[in-house]
């Protein structure tokens, strides 16, 4: 593992840490955990609070951690709104799956005596720069965590996807749509489209194509540090760029999607007991054999 995606996290010892915590729900429990969240946080250090909506401005930047109560969209929308201004993250699940947000609430006090003594590690994340261009001018852009798509859209016909990996052609997907996804993605739509797992600390992206036509159509794994550009001769109507589950905007024939390594990174605190191989097998049902059945 490159040693610098890799680093001990520590909190400041010459003042009270600044914390913000962070949710994007406001039901009735949400908000008395929450209040117990703060309340047990505040005897460390000092805590603001965030709601991880799109019309908000956040109070991010000034926080020495980000403390994230939610599911897995709930980081990735930390790490979208965060933008070029990324602080280390710590999350808190209270949804279903989990991967990411992998630390219980029953656990959290456990989890948060290790941040506290230094025991604890921020992973460096690669993230995504993805922007529309359309006549040479970029008409949309955006930072992400998972992954940048382009999907098929009404009437649901086919597409064929010219891929670029720096402006040389690659290949054409006959497809539903394409996914270029993170290492942390390949455990998202990419792995549900027949994708394969990266391990969290490659520098890699993986294409999938989603309901390829033909069998040679297969994913691809490759450096983060090419370009990649994805453009649609024949789009239909509804023919869309998403990333990380949000419309960046519909695609016109003649735009290119252009894909990048981001100059930020996601930076996900890890306390011991929640490596990521543990992960792939309590969250995935990950065992590597096949379970026999009488």
């Amino acid at each position: 593992m490159d040693s610098m995606s890799r680093v001990p996290f520590v909190l400041p010892t010459d003042r009270r840490p600044r914390l913000t915590l962070a949710s994007m729900k406001e039901k009735v429990e949400s908000s008395h955990r929450l209040t117990r969240l703060r309340e047990f946080l505040s005897k460390d250090a000092d805590v603001s609070y965030a709601c991880l909506t799109e019309e908000t401005p956040q109070p991010l930047a000034e926080a020495d951690l980000l403390v994230v109560v939610g599911g897995d969209g709930s980081l990735l929308r930390s790490a979208r709104l965060m933008e070029n201004q990324q602080r280390p993250v710590l999350g808190i699940n209270t949804g279903k799956l989990g991967f990411l947000a992998d630390i219980s609430l029953e656990k959290f006090p456990d989890a948060w005596q290790e941040v506290r003594e230094g025991r604890s590690h921020a992973i460096q994340h690669i993230m995504l720069d993805s922007e529309i261009v359309r006549e040479g001018e970029a008409i949309a852009r955006r930072l992400g965590l998972n992954e940048t798509s382009i999907l098929a859209g009404t009437p649901f016909r086919i597409l064929d996807i010219d891929l670029y990996i720096d402006a040389e052609w690659a290949a054409t997907y006959s497809c539903d749509g394409l996914i270029v996804g993170t290492p942390v993605g390949s455990t998202a739509h990419s792995l549900s489209a027949g994708g394969p797992i990266l391990r969290k600390d490659l520098d890699a992206f993986v294409i999938s194509p989603i309901s390829a036509h033909t069998l040679s159509n297969r994913p691809l794994v490759d450096s983060a540090e090419h370009v990649f550009e994805l453009s649609v001769e024949r789009p239909n109507p509804g023919t869309s760029v998403v990333m990380d589950g949000q419309i960046m905007g519909k695609l016109r024939s003649g735009d290119r999607v252009r894909v990048r390594r981001a100059a930020q990174t996601f930076k996900l605190l890890e306390v011991e007991g929640h490596n990521y191989y543990r992960t792939l097998r309590e969250k995935l049902g990950w065992s590597g054999r096949i379970a026999h059945r009488s």
